[in-house]
């Protein structure tokens, strides 16, 4: 049974989702604010946290950027009931993987969730003898796959679900033009009214843990106009 950690300070919502989500097949466990959110998150192993943006003691904001610091990496689900752009590109910049605009459908928000865990999941351990069969190599940036594992000049990365999913799918079409609504779609799989810019913070994202220099990407270039595209730096041709 798959884990989440719904955090909000509004009971209401808490029973809503919790309900809904266990009627879901999830096991729930809830926190009423940040700083109890932190302390569970940094304490149990959860598959997904509900967190929402405006919190007694520590905002959702806060709460998030300190989960990723400490290298917890669950995708995380921001809900905010804030019609500012600024505060959901913040957030998905703090490491959110995805976020809700209140007020919301129940539904919605169960869909969500799988669609995210769905396309988060992590194939289970598999023996060292079997490990790193599958390898994609495009300049000094190893991915397996199957592992979930990226290496760059030998060196482990720690990527969000989210980031190595793109990593992978980019390296999947490598040298193909690819639109901010494609990478959409087959990344994120559902219709994002059109908000695009959460590929943009991503690829953001990516560039800073794989890219010499990020003002000058060798990795993934922008198509003015276009998209992106992964290319082998010419250097590693």
């Amino acid at each position: 049974m798959q884990k989440i950690l719904i955090v909000d300070d509004e009971e209401s919502i808490l029973t809503l989702l919790q309900f809904n989500l266990e009627q879901g097949g999830f096991k729930v466990t809830e926190a009423m604010d940040g700083k109890q959110a932190l302390e569970k998150a940094m304490k149990e192993e959860f598959d997904l946290i509900i967190l929402d943006l405006m919190l007694p003691e520590m905002d959702g904001l806060e709460v998030c950027k300190a989960l990723r610091q400490n290298k917890i990496l669950t995708p995380i689900l921001m809900l905010t009931a804030k019609d500012d752009e600024f505060d959901k590109v913040l957030g998905l910049e703090l490491g959110a993987d995805d976020y809700l605009t209140k007020p919301f459908s129940p539904r919605e928000v169960v869909a969500r969730v799988r669609a995210i865990l769905r396309r988060s999941h992590q194939p289970a351990e598999k023996p060292e003898a079997e490990r790193k069969t599958t390898k994609v190599t495009i300049g000094d940036v190893e991915v397996f796959p199957e592992n979930y594992e990226v290496f760059l000049r030998g060196e482990a990365l720690e990527l969000t679900p989210k980031e190595f999913e793109l990593l992978v799918y980019l390296t999947n079409n490598k040298g193909r033009v690819l639109t901010r609504d494609q990478l959409l779609n087959a990344v994120w799989n559902y219709e994002f009214v059109g908000d695009t810019r959460i590929v943009d913070v991503h690829i953001s994202h990516l560039r800073e843990k794989i890219e010499p220099n990020t003002k000058k990407p060798v990795y993934i270039k922008t198509i003015r106009g276009l998209g992106y595209k992964l290319e082998t730096p010419v250097n590693n041709e």
